[in-house]
């Protein structure tokens, strides 16, 4: 038998490779943003066209590399970092394994420019599919540029698993923001297509947290700072209130490497606890600082998942942190001990204290009774204070235990019949016919319930998953064809979002113009808002949008909803009345119409009841009729 067993050439096993650590354009800007930081670059500028697709540039000003390292470093496991087994425990840069070049050099079309201080030219080389097609010399300032180009060319299955544009470069924004929060002394800039989308200038960290997540942050971050003998945490936490639904805004970084740690995600939500709703994450930007050899950063090959050699530590020391930080700057809650301005009206306080009014105080027996010594224990049996226990004793004159002597009450079922059992709430699918909308009374419960009764008992009905079934009914018939009529605002209302925001919105905008928004760009980071849907309260548009974007990003994290599905269900709860909001007699009724006008008007689009009922012969039952 001839043997099997083969060594894969150099370019297939590094495809292979690149299949780990290149997983998408944003992949790469990764590992291209972290070389040029780990070569002391102050200016990283990344250049992107088609969402990193065609083209993905990063020009730095670093120290540059020699001819030979040029080559050298698109070697497989080629690396300056690592000499030793010890040194992969002792790791403070961001790239060590030397697999990040040799992995893009094998599934794109690569073209390097590099130049250190000392030399008089730089080197240029051109690699496609792991070889070298062209190295020669190039005038150059120093630093490096490193282009890759047709990213998956000769792998066109991977190609094709690429998301959309926009989608792609959503996930390119996010790598790039990750890099930049890390490292606010170097200036980054981004540039999609020839529209530069972020420009950050060189400052603290504070202010590179406002230039990345919006001006809305400058007065609302809380500073974190903690240091001990074994680690040292830093950072801003957001008040309460910029809690959103979504985990967007939060950032954790261990030595300056983003990570992703569901144990710490966990610290922080206790930290916040009470003070935000359940459903809400708190904003932060949160830097931990400890030994290297205390952690494993080598288990994932993008390396945003790493190992504590004591979590617990880590758990404790950031929840304590971030406490400490709100309490410090008066965010959690406490006692007010503001003097109320009509105190100072009162007697005791604005007229002097006499000797005979003091002669009169200290006379009294409730004063010696916290005066004299040995006096606790005979508080009661002063005469002022004897009877306080009368108070909270039930009185010996009346058993409400008892039952009433009332006939009625002999029929009447114990304590356990009184539980309704599962069969009192049936849902229904359709308005009983026997329910009329039109004659009926309806009743609202805790503004959050409407009640709708007959003679066979009644229908409870949940106000805002009514209303939400309608909404989305409505809104899908208008982006089917019959679009929602728009009003047209007197003055528009101009509304600036953060650059991962206007991506979001720039997809969504046809979408939008079919349920009655009318919304244009304008500038870079800017929309001027000229109409809205006709039944919208006006003076809310900015509002709505902003709610409306973080609902939408909410929905995103479920993979089976399309993008205008996503839509739609994000308006119609944004949109629909809240549970606890008062409405009239006529607002009632009109939503009733509305629900039961609805193709499926017992549930919510999540699948939520909108309405049970409750059968009078089973209320009859509750109660031994």
């Amino acid at each position: 038998m001839p043997d099997i067993i083969q060594l894969l050439p150099d370019n297939i096993a590094n495809q292979i490779a690149a299949g780990e650590v290149i997983q998408r354009p944003a992949s790469a800007v990764k590992e291209l943003l972290e070389n040029a930081v780990d070569a002391g670059a102050t200016d990283i500028r990344l250049i992107v066209q088609d969402a990193g697709k065609a083209l993905i540039q990063v020009i730095d000003n670093g120290k540059g590399m020699t001819e030979i390292d040029a080559r050298m470093c698109f070697e497989r496991h080629a690396t300056s970092k690592i000499k030793n087994i010890d040194d992969l425990f002792h790791i403070k840069t961001m790239g060590f394994r030397g697999e990040a070049l040799a992995s893009i050099a094998a599934v794109a079309q690569v073209e390097l420019k590099t130049k250190k201080a000392e030399d008089t030219a730089g080197t240029y080389i051109e690699i496609e599919n792991s070889q070298v097609k062209k190295q020669e010399p190039v005038a150059m300032e120093q630093g490096t540029s490193i282009a890759m180009k047709n990213l998956f060319f000769n792998v066109p299955a991977r190609r094709n698993f690429l998301k959309s544009n926009p989608s792609e470069l959503r996930h390119i924004i996010d790598e790039f923001i990750r890099v930049a929060m890390s490292f606010p002394e170097v200036f980054f800039s981004l540039n999609s297509n020839g529209q530069e989308v972020f420009h950050l200038e060189r400052g603290t960290l504070k202010q590179r947290i406002v230039q990345i997540l919006g001006n809305t942050y400058s007065s609302k971050l809380v500073s974190v700072q903690e240091k001990s003998d074994y680690m040292n945490i830093y950072g801003f936490v957001g008040k309460p209130e910029t809690a959103k639904k979504t985990r967007g805004d939060q950032y954790f970084f261990v030595n300056n490497r983003f990570i992703k740690s569901a144990y710490l995600n966990h610290a922080m939500t206790n930290a916040f606890d009470e003070m935000i709703a359940k459903d809400s994450f708190a904003m932060y930007v949160l830097f931990i600082d400890l030994d290297p050899s205390q952690i494993d950063i080598n288990v994932h090959p993008t390396k945003q998942e790493i190992k504590f050699e004591d979590e617990k530590i880590i758990y404790a020391f950031v929840q304590s942190a971030v406490k400490h930080a709100l309490a410090q700057f008066s965010v959690s809650p406490t006692l007010d001990f503001e003097l109320d301005a009509t105190i100072q009206s009162l007697d005791a306080v604005n007229k002097p204290f006499t000797d005979e009014n003091k002669s009169s105080a200290s006379s009294s027996s409730l004063f010696k009774t916290f005066t004299q010594k040995n006096q606790a224990h005979f508080i009661e049996n002063k005469s002022e204070l004897k009877h306080w226990k009368d108070v909270y004793e039930p009185s010996k004159k009346e058993d409400y235990r008892q039952p009433a002597t009332d006939d009625r009450s002999a029929g009447m079922p114990n304590a356990e019949r009184l539980t309704p059992n599962a069969n009192t709430f049936e849902p229904l699918h359709i308005l009983p016919s026997a329910f009329s909308i039109e004659h009926s009374a309806l009743l609202q419960l805790h503004n959050t319930y409407i009640v709708l009764q007959n003679d066979e008992g009644f229908l409870l009905v949940h106000q805002q998953n009514a209303h939400e079934r309608v909404l989305y009914e409505r809104f899908t018939t208008a982006v089917a064809g019959k679009p929602i009529a728009t009003q047209r605002s007197l003055f528009p209302v101009t509304i600036e979002l953060t650059p991962v925001d206007v991506l979001v919105l720039n997809e969504l905008l046809s979408d939008l113009h079919f349920l009655g928004y009318q919304i244009e760009a304008f500038g870079k980071n800017t929309f001027v808002i000229q109409g809205t849907p006709a039944d919208l309260e006006q003076g809310n548009e900015k509002t709505a949008i902003e709610k409306m974007l973080e609902q939408y990003k909410h929905f995103s994290n479920d993979l089976k909803y399309s993008k205008r599905e996503k839509l739609l269900r994000s308006l119609a709860w944004q949109q629909a009345i809240k549970a606890g909001t008062a409405i009239s007699q006529k607002e009632m009724k009109t939503l009733l119409e509305d629900l039961f006008a609805c193709a499926t008007p017992n549930i919510t689009p999540n699948g939520k009841p909108v309405y049970t009922t409750f059968k009078k012969n089973e209320l009859d039952k509750m109660f031994g009729r």
